[in-house]
């Protein structure tokens, strides 16, 4: 028994003990295969392809089976219905025309197809979800390991105030206003570790994993590049890749395959049949076995499918409207996009070029002084208040720049990286 607990915490040592750091190409595997949504879609794309089967099938053959000859009155003074009784068991066949089963085939496969571009579509704005919870645990774990060294080096300063204190440097008042000011770095580590965790829990709930969250972790690229995207190949890519616009353009072929079987629809079958009885009973001695033959043709005078035919031919100039439409509007979130980033890369270039350093050159110069008693002690918290806003705003914009890409990766249809 004892040694069963230990196999056991084992294990869980082995399953939950240790840290699951996972890249973005991992991230958007597991989600492929875990999700329910996604799975749900791929199920769809399956009953889709079991219609084909359906719209393959040939009509069914019919067996008749008919009986003559009951006698009605009695013969010398005796009732027997049942003498004489001729069965003939026969076979009929509707014979199609006009191609009508690969008429309905073909339709079949445009909707296989048209599902299976709505599942990439799906995936596209599932996979944009997930992008976005993977980059906002990438942006809370770049704001710990900011506010952590914020509130390490800001330590520092208050150890090298309390020396200056108890040699008598500087008032009481004025290192009790430094160490207070610890709170503020404190309450921001806080604040980034719980959303942190929060960010973690959303992007699981996403996956459909049931790991902890202290097992959990990503790593990814999270500093800002700068890359050279030309708006009219962006255009054009989104035009080649978007599924959504795909599955449009199936639609319109299955209307005009739909249209081209409304039209098969409206034509004539006629049914063959076949039929064998043996009736001894006449005066003819060749008569006992009998075959016969028909054709069957109805006569399509007043149905002639006009209804489908109409309507079939409006959904080929719907779907074609509904298409233009659709395209007109890729273009139109490619360009906004676009010019999201654009906007976001206008604000982060200052602070990376000059923002980040003044106020690093800033805090350390007021330090300085404020070590020397040419500062005051306001002045030496408000370098250090600015210093921690600086780097702060710098990580959101980094952040709000990978968001950007992602929006525009998801109007695109493809991964756009820097």
């Amino acid at each position: 028994m004892k040694r069963s607990l230990l196999i056991v915490a084992a294990l869980a040592h082995g399953l939950y003990g240790q840290s699951s750091v996972l890249s973005w190409e991992q991230i958007k595997s597991r989600f492929l295969a875990q999700n329910p949504s996604v799975l749900a879609g791929q199920i769809n794309v399956e009953e889709s392809k079991a219609n084909e089967i359906t719209a393959a099938l040939r009509p069914n053959p019919q067996f008749n089976l008919s009986q003559d000859g009951f006698q009605l009155t009695p013969s010398m003074g005796v009732w027997r219905p049942l003498t004489g009784i001729v069965l003939t068991p026969g076979v009929s066949q509707l014979i199609e025309r006009q191609n009508k089963r690969e008429r309905r085939t073909d339709s079949a496969r445009l909707a296989t197809a048209g599902a299976a571009s709505d599942q990439e579509d799906l995936q596209r704005t599932l996979l944009f979800s997930v992008r976005t919870a993977f980059l906002n645990t990438l942006q809370a774990k770049a704001l710990v390991d900011l506010t952590q060294a914020s509130l390490q080096s800001y330590d520092q300063a208050i150890e090298a105030n309390r020396t200056r204190f108890q040699a008598g440097d500087i008032s009481e008042l004025d290192f009790q206003r430094v160490e207070i000011q610890r709170i503020q770095f404190e309450s921001d580590l806080a604040t980034a570790r719980v959303n942190l965790r929060t960010a973690k829990i959303q992007l699981l709930a996403l996956l459909n994993d049931r790991t902890p969250v202290d097992g959990f972790d990503v790593e990814g690229d999270f500093a800002y590049r700068e890359s050279i995207m030309q708006l009219p190949e962006l255009r054009q890519a989104a035009a080649a890749n978007r599924p959504d616009l795909r599955s449009a353009e199936t639609a319109i072929e299955k209307a005009q395959a739909d249209n081209r079987l409304a039209i098969a629809n409206g034509t004539a079958d006629p049914v063959v049949a076949g039929w064998y009885s043996r009736n001894p009973s006449f005066n003819n001695p060749f008569d006992s076995n009998t075959l016969g033959a028909s054709i069957s043709i109805p006569i399509r005078i007043f149905d002639k499918n006009q209804g489908e035919k109409a309507r079939t031919a409006l959904e080929v100039t719907r779907t074609g409207h509904l298409r233009d439409a659709l395209l007109a509007g890729i273009y139109r979130d490619v360009d906004s996009a676009y010019a999201t980033v654009e906007s976001v890369r206008t604000l982060v270039r200052p602070y990376r070029d000059k923002y980040l350093q003044e106020s690093a050159d800033i805090r350390d110069k007021v330090s300085f002084s404020y070590s020397q008693g040419n500062a005051t002690v306001l002045e030496f918290l408000d370098a250090q208040k600015s210093y921690r806003d600086t780097q702060v705003t710098y990580v959101g914009l980094v952040g709000s720049y990978w968001s950007a890409l992602a929006q525009l990766s998801l109007a695109v249809g493809q991964e756009v990286n820097p």
